[in-house]
């Protein structure tokens, strides 16, 4: 995909790389649908929206064979957890210790009830009997994975650390030195279900989800840190290359910082894994990729070819026979000074 931003009369995207640890979440990219590469299905249309508040994402597909097609069709979540993870530091829109992101589907209309599957890995180890065996929960995010993993023997929860599936965590809050035991193995979550093609006939998928938002409370972006030299530089590198931040979306963020209310951006982050997008017969038909960046007054970047603003709000990016050789970040700049209008 050839790398183009927009500036404040056209568009910008999302940043990935947070810009103070300690006033930072990170976003967690989920994307698209996916099955065993099928020589057999061919995905005709992807319409894709993307905004802080909501994914909707609709496809047609067709069987381009002369028999049924029977194939399990699969939506994997972000993975969750690993040393070092928490769940304060993403944007994880539900509590729910399954469907991370309220998850849905809808095929030719009616909703479909997926399957899910779990596990929990450990350097490349599938540690989800152990972790079942045990009475442990295995959402590493959520406060009772780690609360059972403490209810353990000595001798289970020495071996859960030998495993590698937890550690030690030691801290003070008032009442003395306190151990606790923290997950540390990596929950993937894939949702699926089975569906038939019928040959020759287009079956419509509609799924949707919450995505997982990161955000900073500041932003280098609009700060005398912005640059190729000086401390800020690595970063600099690193946004222009992942949001393709051009020349006119800097004079946007000048523009931004002259007026008589300027107090600074908060950022927001949204990635979408679209190279899921190649596991079908052909290229996808027909692309259609809406970005919605919230207010009229932000600023938002991402990498695109022949963006065009379409609304207030609102930027389209379309593509015939579409193959998606990277993945879509975008990055939304909020000025401090409408949030509080």
């Amino acid at each position: 995909m050839k790398q183009y931003a927009m500036g404040l009369a056209s568009a910008a995207l999302l940043l990935a790389t947070p810009v103070l640890a300690n006033d930072s979440s990170a976003e967690l990219a989920a994307g698209g649908l996916t099955l065993t590469h099928s020589d057999r299905i061919e995905m005709r249309s992807e319409d894709l929206f993307v905004s802080v508040d909501q994914i909707v994402v609709r496809y047609r597909f067709i069987n381009i064979s002369d028999q049924p097609v029977r194939t399990i069709v699969a939506f994997p979540m972000p993975d969750i957890g690993g040393e070092g993870f928490f769940e304060t530091d993403h944007g994880l829109p539900s509590n729910d210790a399954t469907n991370l992101l309220d998850f849905a589907t809808t095929v030719d209309g009616a909703p479909v009830k997926a399957q899910v599957e779990q596990k929990a890995i450990v350097n490349g180890l599938d540690r989800t009997e152990w972790l079942k065996g045990h009475g442990v929960p295995l959402a590493a995010h959520r406060p009772e994975a780690g609360k059972a993993l403490d209810a353990l023997s000595p001798a289970d929860r020495q071996e859960a650390i030998d495993l590698g599936l937890a550690w030690i965590d030691e801290y003070d809050v008032g009442k003395g030195w306190e151990k606790h035991m923290t997950p540390s193995w990596v929950l993937k979550t894939t949702f699926y279900w089975t569906q038939v093609f019928p040959p020759g006939k287009e079956v419509l998928v509609e799924h949707r989800y919450k995505p997982s938002v990161g955000g900073s409370v500041s932003s280098l972006l609009g700060s005398s840190m912005w640059g190729l030299e000086g401390d800020g530089a690595e970063q600099t590198r690193a946004m222009t290359r992942d949001y393709c931040i051009d020349q006119d979306f800097l004079n946007a963020v000048d523009q931004h910082r002259k007026g008589p209310k300027y107090s600074g951006f908060q950022e927001l982050r949204v990635a979408y894994i679209l190279t899921t997008g190649a596991n079908w017969a052909r290229s996808i038909g027909d692309f259609r990729l809406v970005v919605d960046k919230g207010k009229a007054t932000n600023l938002v970047s991402f990498c695109g070819e022949g963006v065009r603003k379409i609304g207030p709000t609102q930027f389209e990016m379309r593509k015939t026979d579409f193959v998606p050789e990277s993945d879509l970040k975008i990055l939304i700049l909020e000025p401090y000074s409408a949030m509080a209008e």
